[in-house]
């Protein structure tokens, strides 16, 4: 029991990636999200720090009246009501046609091209909180320091 314990805290913490954010920018830069018309680099990575902290694994539940209403995922926090589908919910929209699992490994390629997908939409980054409230028209400067 004790080695099957072991295995698995092994696994979670091998499973765990937490980026700097010059490092994510450039990975960001690398997928292209730098030439997403009306956002720059600076609006992305400052978005994930805000809503993920930077985290693959990131995992907030979200609750209405005593129970979970819907799970945000990953880097991106996608939503199980519209984004993904965890299984939990019978109603998601699953807009990026991928299990919400897919969300919070260190394979981030396929939560880039959701976040594409999510932006297209007619909110754009407004769907996230975090963007809205912290990065919106504020990250003149926010990617400075990592001289891209």
């Amino acid at each position: 029991m004790k080695t099957l314990f072991l295995l698995c805290v092994l696994f979670t913490v091998a499973s765990l990636r937490t980026y700097s954010k010059c490092e994510l920018a450039r990975v960001f830069q690398s997928y292209g999200l730098d030439d997403i018309p009306g956002y720059s680099l600076a609006d992305w990575v400052c978005m994930v720090q805000y809503e993920s902290s930077f985290r693959t694994n990131a995992l907030r539940h979200n609750r209405r009246i005593g129970r979970v209403d819907s799970t945000n995922y990953g880097l991106f926090q996608f939503n199980s009501r519209w984004w993904c589908a965890d299984g939990k919910m019978g109603n998601s929209r699953n807009g990026c046609k991928q299990h919400c699992t897919q969300f919070v490994d260190n394979n981030i390629a396929d939560d880039i091209t959701c976040a594409k997908r999510v932006v297209k939409d007619r909110q754009g980054m407004d769907a996230w909180y975090g963007w809205k409230k912290h990065c919106k028209g504020k990250v003149d400067n926010y990617l400075q320091e990592c001289n891209l």
